[in-house]
This record gives structure tokens, sequence and C-alpha cells, in this order.
């Protein structure tokens, strides 16, 4: 839930600062999305059977990266609830690399 002008100046100087880090961010992740428009019809060329050209190797790897830059983002932002379950996620996936013996 957003809260409104009159909603926000009743809420205290912190809270205030986290919602405006929230969406900050947010706009962010939008921005960058939004940049990775053109990736579909790159991908599908190949699963049409058409080859890619150098250039659009280098784009389809442009946007791979500006993707995977975005993943924590996506799951801090976008599921409900998963800021609290971050130490949880942290947890597990350190129990992960000690399994393997990294």
């Amino acid at each position: 839930m957003a809260a409104g002008p009159s909603e926000e100046a009743v809420l205290p100087g912190w809270w205030r600062q986290i919602i405006s880090l929230q969406r900050r961010e947010a706009r962010r992740v939008l921005a960058e999305l939004v940049s990775t428009r053109g990736m579909m019809p790159l991908l599908m060329k190949a699963r049409n059977g058409e080859g890619w050209t150098p250039t659009e190797k280098e784009a389809l790897l442009s946007h791979l990266r500006r993707m995977a830059h975005l993943s924590p983002y996506l799951i801090a932002l976008l599921l409900p609830g998963s800021v609290l379950m971050l130490p949880v996620y942290a947890w597990w996936l350190d129990r992960r690399r000690l399994r393997r013996g990294e």
C-alpha cells in the first residue's frame, strides 16, 4: 500500500526515508527492465532458425548482464515479505556453500 502525500506527513522521518528509498529503487528496476525491451525478438531469432550477427550477440549479452544485476532487487522488491526473509535466505545459501566444501 502506497501512502498518499497527506499520510506521509504523519509518518516518522526514518519511515519516510525507507519509503522513498524503496520507490527510488523500484523506479530504477523498472527503467532497467524497460531497457531490455528488444531482448525477446533477439532470442526468438535462434528459435526461428535464424542466426545472430556479432552485434546481436553483444546486445544479448548486454541484456543478460543487465538482468543478472537486477535479480537481487527483484527478489527484495517484488515478493511480499521478502525483505523479512533475507536473513533466512542468507543462512540457506551459506549452508549450501558449506555442504559443497567451499
